[in-house]
């Protein structure tokens, strides 16, 4: 595959001087890639000796260990750093007080792509929130590609899933519309990023400790509804409360924001009537999709089509371009797929659970379940999930590092409630133990759902690996 040409000449002025790129790692490695592309002068911090070996060698870029890039950071015209690396990192809180401007990779992006320098500017649809961005960003991609399609132009999901940003930028073959899922720590690192179109599902309390509030927290993810073309999750108070803030502090250019909903619809709003998800236009509804048969089933992938289906819409796709897309759509492994079913009982592996609000999600409108939860809370409260769930579960069992707090949150809220607790450390044992006794307990027409609420490195390697465990344990157990 040959390598995109840049037009030098487009080569924004921030970049002009030295840069330095704070982070070495994955995507560290893919913005160092870029910038040496571009010729830019390039200094790379890390304190990981194998990462500064593996980017002097991919770019030549002189590479140095923080504490002495932080001795000299007053020479940089700007730092670029990696997502993850906290706000209160030494080596940015340097640059700050020197007065060098931090950006992340995504922003860097968007002002290198904003100022043609891989061409004229691709469309950016922006998909952020606590939960269901990797789903939504899915169904966005596959609807924008039908629609790109029929109109000579390539749509690609990328960010955080798919293809990193900068990748889709650089593909030779041109990719015209960029359908990115971003963190709250990308949009953090940004100031100039205002997509052409963003979508903000959900919040609730995640990365706090990254951002130091969550009112900071929702303030980042909430960047998104800077775009002319702006939809907001409004069944989510905090969002609904955010959007309303925002309302009227838009750009000239900008619609109002439009709210996504499972009720029936407002004027300018998408809902759910009779079965179907609705646009309701000034010129009368629009039937956009059906609201049945979606995957990932119940009210999150419902939410999740929603909110997709509502910015397809707004820039330009039909509804046949809407429908076809969620009609072949499938989950990406771990959120929400029925991994198997025997004697009248689904399994569903949604590993991807790793907090109370998306476990929330994953049972509401699930109807009756035997609940598989448990990991590592990260002191996330679970009382108000229990309480609000309690009337659903058939049975609940519990694993992992905080499984005492999760199973003494079901004896309060859910006292008749049967509650099995594994004490093994062993990832395996402790599976097979909790689908043994969700066998047991399941009827025909329940489902039994790994919903964890809490995140899986305290046993496994991560939401996968328990994700995949629990899915082979349960086929193993029905062929028993």
């Amino acid at each position: 595959m040959g390598q995109q040409a840049f037009e030098n000449d487009a080569i924004p002025g921030f970049l002009r001087g030295p840069v330095l790129l704070a982070g070495a790692g994955v995507s560290g490695r893919g913005a160092a890639t870029l910038l040496h592309r571009l010729g830019v002068d390039l200094t790379v911090a890390d304190d990981n000796e194998a990462n500064r070996r593996a980017v002097a060698a991919a770019t030549g870029a002189r590479t140095l260990p923080t504490s002495e890039v932080a001795q000299q950071i007053g020479s940089f015209g700007v730092v670029i750093t990696s997502p993850g690396w906290r706000p209160d990192s030494p080596l940015l809180v340097a640059a700050r007080d020197a007065g060098v401007e931090v950006i992340g990779d995504v922003e860097l992006c968007f002002r290198l792509d904003r100022a043609g320098v891989f061409g004229p500017p691709r469309t950016w649809l922006a998909v952020t929130g606590t939960n269901g961005k990797t789903t939504t960003t899915g169904m966005l991609a596959a609807m924008m590609q039908r629609f790109g399609a029929d109109n000579g132009k390539r749509a690609q999901a990328c960010g955080n899933i798919g293809v990193a940003v900068s990748d889709a930028l650089m593909d030779p073959q041109r990719v015209d519309i960029l359908v990115a899922e971003l963190s709250s720590f990308q949009l953090h690192w940004s100031s100039e990023l205002v997509p052409d179109a963003g979508v903000l599902l959900n919040l609730a309390e995640d990365h706090i400790d990254w951002h130091g509030s969550f009112d900071a927290y929702g303030a980042d993810k909430a960047k998104v509804l800077r775009a002319p073309i702006a939809v907001a999750g409004i069944d989510d108070a905090e969002v609904a409360r955010i959007a309303g803030e925002i309302t009227g502090k838009r750009g000239p250019d900008a619609r109002d924001i439009v709210g996504f909903t499972l009720a029936e619809p407002a004027d300018g709003q998408v809902g759910v009537v009779g079965g179907e998800i609705v646009a309701r236009t000034s010129d009368g509804d629009v039937v956009l999709a059906s609201a049945d048969g979606i995957e990932p089933a119940g009210v999150a992938g419902v939410l999740d089509a929603q909110a997709a289906s509502a910015v397809a819409y707004l820039v330009g796709a039909s509804p046949a371009h809407i429908q076809a897309a969620l009609a072949d759509y499938r989950v990406e492994g771990h959120r929400g797929a029925v991994v198997h079913s025997a004697l009248g009982v689904d399994w569903v592996d949604n590993s991807k659970a790793t907090n109370p609000h998306a476990a929330h999600s994953a049972l509401e409108g699930a109807g009756t379940v035997v609940w598989i939860a448990g990991g590592q809370l990260k002191g996330a409260d679970v009382e108000e999930l229990v309480r609000d769930h309690a009337e659903q579960f058939r049975a609940v069992a519990v694993l992992g590092t905080d499984r005492a707090i999760i199973a003494d949150a079901v004896a309060a809220h859910a006292p008749g409630v049967p509650v099995f607790v594994t004490d093994s450390d062993d990832p395996e044992q402790a599976i097979t133990d909790v689908v043994n006794f969700a066998a047991a307990q399941a009827r025909a027409g329940d489902t039994v759902m790994l919903a964890p609420a809490a995140a899986s490195l305290d046993m496994f390697s991560g939401m996968s690996q328990r994700g995949d465990m629990f899915a082979a344990a349960a086929m193993r157990h029905s062929q028993q």
